[in-house]
């Protein structure tokens, strides 16, 4: 049988096609599921149990890591942009008033510690984001959500310009809302359902007075504003006091369904709970997770693995910082 011989230039050519697809394939690689299973087979155990100490020790921190995933991955990726503090160049995303009450940054550094003990420079502060918030939601009593996928990688820098325009303000319209959320890819009912995070939220006063002072809204239930003015006294609150309100009074540490029969009820703090109980785009969806919490969960697990999944960085973009505070 004879053999048939590639010209060289055939053979040159067909080479740089295929080192042109590997950098191509690696510097788009996905997410999956158990990315770490033979670089750090611990990794989602030690964040797991990190998780749980901390949340002993100071409850609050579950609600954090659940806030820390909507903050970095609606600002441009999810990159643990947001966990960067301003130094080297880099400006905090910590800085702009979108992240006012937020909090327990410092902990991060303790998961990221036990990280770097067990498998140095593999774990991404991008995945601890997304891991935390998925058993801070547990811990909260929320659903579990299997199917959080890894792999994600960390900005080499932090987006504060953009934060204004990206995180929604306490009282944007719903339509806004709407638009911002979809234009990540998550589409209305996913919105609605991610808005519940809010049952473990609160609101300060500065971000609510406006609804009780000089007159109380007239969509707020009567009685519901008089508890409201309570806690917050005056119409001019000192934003370093802790002076605030809970989304859910009832089950304030708790994911839950609470949220929707609230703002059902006339007893949402911000005027967006008020919107979505009465628009026809929203409502529908506030109605049947109001009745039925299993399928709020069912669509707060979706919502959350959309969110999670926010234009990652991937294969060779970005780094692995060593400390999450800074780039390397």
């Amino acid at each position: 049988m004879a053999i048939v011989k590639m010209p060289f230039c055939f053979l040159a050519f067909f080479c740089l096609l295929l080192q042109l697809f590997s950098i191509f394939h690696i510097g788009n690689a996905e997410l999956k599921m158990n990315y770490y299973r033979e670089s750090c087979p611990r990794a989602e155990e030690i964040i797991r149990q990190q998780v749980e100490t901390l949340y002993y020790k100071h409850g609050n921190t579950a609600v954090s890591w659940l806030r820390n995933l909507f903050h970095d991955c609606v600002v441009k990726s999810c990159d643990a942009s947001l966990l960067l503090e301003t130094a080297r160049g880099v400006e905090s995303e910590q800085k702009s008033t979108r992240s006012f009450g937020m909090r327990n940054f410092k902990y991060i550094k303790t998961i990221k510690d036990a990280l770097e003990k067990e498998c140095p420079g593999t774990v991404s502060c991008a995945d601890i984001v997304a891991l935390s918030a998925r058993d801070g939601i547990v811990m909260l009593k929320g659903p579990k959500i299997d199917m959080i996928k890894t792999g994600r990688r960390d900005s080499r820098g932090s987006y504060l310009r953009d934060v204004e325009a990206l995180v929604p303000n306490h009282n944007d319209s719903l339509s806004s809302v709407l638009s911002n959320f979809n234009s990540i890819g998550i589409d209305v009912e996913a919105t609605v359902a991610l808005l519940g995070a809010h049952s473990v939220g609160r609101v300060h006063c500065v971000n609510l007075v406006h609804r009780l002072y000089p007159t109380i809204d007239p969509t707020l239930d009567p009685t519901y504003a008089l508890y409201l003015k309570k806690r917050c006294p005056t119409p001019n609150p000192n934003p370093k006091e802790v002076l605030y309100s809970r989304n859910d009074p009832e089950t304030p540490m708790v994911v839950d369904n609470m949220y929707y029969k609230n703002i059902m009820a006339h007893k949402g703090l911000l005027v967006i709970d008020d919107e979505i109980a009465t628009d026809p785009r929203t409502a529908p969806f506030v109605a049947k997770m109001a009745a039925d919490n299993g399928y709020f969960h069912e669509q707060f697990s979706r919502a959350i693995r959309l969110l999670s999944e926010t234009n990652p960085l991937t294969g060779d973009q970005g780094e692995i910082r060593k400390d999450c505070r800074y780039v390397n």
